[in-house]
């Protein structure tokens, strides 16, 4: 399909949206520290971010939430990113399940998002969990963990595989076992502290279990936007909700790459006009190795960032205008997002190592930096194997298409 070239305007995204993060960004980097040393969002911060309604940028209007395009999405998370990369995994994270209210019926997302003002729902996935059906709802048991914000979220999702009450498995139409995501309140659950890790300590990934909990019908969901069987159950119709979750996840941690990255240049070029390495009689600045690379990380980042606004905004009019998202689509935007990842960690890899032993004490932005960016790449939006699975599907090859 023939596009138009976005204007700078579309790419620019809503600017009242931006501007709210923008206006919250020096708060965020002046709570670094204690997120870090807490592994949460503090209550203040929290505060702040549901008075800015940050949680709610993916959420329908219907339920009280601003229902924005992915393009300003992006420039929120990427904005806060600069401030604290935890903070801006969090506000990604959430955005794309709050994108599961268009899938509930309407009366149970009103309860459960638009009468609550601050809430968030977080989930992760689960190795051996099940719901097994029973009247009126699901009996859930199993484990689920790296559920990014889940210690400030209200709600939590566990997806099952669905089995029926004699003990075998729930198949549709085309064969494969049904899967559910059972919403469940953050205040029924186990806990178990899991998250000591090297970065994006203050999402507080931790893990939560069920044992044998009921769970109401009305409270699941498939979280696809037409499930594999060829049944939607979206009750949305505005064009976000003919994007997946997934490609807002993609389009949300890829912003949080690319704002790690945009902050570690920028104190990097702070450490390279006064420094003075041990034993050199000029600064780092007036090297010409450093100015050479410090260009070629500043061309990594802004060609990776101009292509996955590109792709998200090309891809947005075709939706936006009725189109039905492709597989075409889904692999435009994971190959960009994917590249923007690993653009922005090169990118953070030269600041780091430039800066030298000044860049490795637990007080400076960039040894923080260089922790988040290599625990984004450690993700699931981060794996290499994205880019076989975009060459597979550009060649006609058999194409695991599951994260796409």
């Amino acid at each position: 399909m023939d596009t138009l070239i976005p204007s700078s305007a579309e790419l620019a995204g809503d600017p009242a949206l931006v501007s709210r993060a923008q206006a919250l960004r020096p708060l965020v980097e002046a709570a670094s520290d204690e997120i870090e040393d807490g592994r949460r969002l503090p209550p203040a911060l929290l505060d702040k971010l549901h008075e800015a309604r940050l949680f709610r940028l993916l959420l329908p209007r219907t339920f009280d939430g601003f229902e924005t395009d992915p393009i300003t999405f992006f420039h929120v998370i990427e904005t806060i990113a600069q401030g604290d990369a935890s903070t801006a995994w969090c506000l990604s994270q959430a955005g794309g399940c709050a994108m599961s209210a268009a899938y509930l019926d309407p009366t149970v997302a009103r309860k459960m998002f638009g009468d609550d003002p601050r809430a968030v729902l977080a989930w992760g996935p689960g190795p051996k969990v099940r719901a097994i059906e029973c009247e009126g709802g699901y009996r859930v048991t199993g484990v689920w963990a790296f559920a990014s914000g889940c210690r400030h979220a209200t709600w939590l999702g566990a997806a099952c595989p669905i089995w029926q009450a004699d003990g075998s498995p729930r198949l549709g139409p085309t064969g494969r076992q049904l899967e559910r995501t059972m919403l469940v309140r953050a205040s029924e659950v186990e806990w178990t502290d899991i998250w000591n890790v090297v970065g994006l300590r203050g999402t507080a990934s931790d893990q939560f279990a069920l044992t044998d909990h009921f769970v109401p019908a009305e409270h699941s969901i498939t979280r696809e936007v037409i499930t594999r069987e060829g049944e939607g159950e979206c009750r949305e119709v505005g064009p976000l909700y003919r994007m997946s979750a997934m490609t807002c996840y993609e389009v949300g941690f890829a912003g949080v790459a690319l704002g790690i990255a945009r902050a570690s240049l920028d104190s990097f070029v702070d450490v390279a006009r006064n420094k003075i390495p041990r034993g050199k009689k000029s600064p780092l600045r007036d090297n010409a190795v450093v100015q050479t690379n410090l260009a070629l990380a500043e061309v990594g980042i802004l060609s990776a960032r101009a292509f996955l606004l590109q792709s998200i905004a090309d891809i947005w009019k075709e939706i936006s205008a009725g189109a039905t998202l492709t597989v075409d689509h889904r692999i435009a935007i994971r190959m960009a997002s994917t590249n923007a990842i690993h653009r922005a960690r090169e990118a953070v890899d030269f600041a780091y190592n430039a800066a030298g032993a000044t860049a490795i004490f637990e007080n400076h932005p960039l040894e923080r930096r260089f922790r988040d960016i290599h625990t984004v790449t450690q993700q699931l939006q981060g794996r290499l194997s994205h880019f076989e699975t975009v060459g597979a599907w550009m060649m006609g090859a058999d194409a695991d298409l599951t994260f796409v």
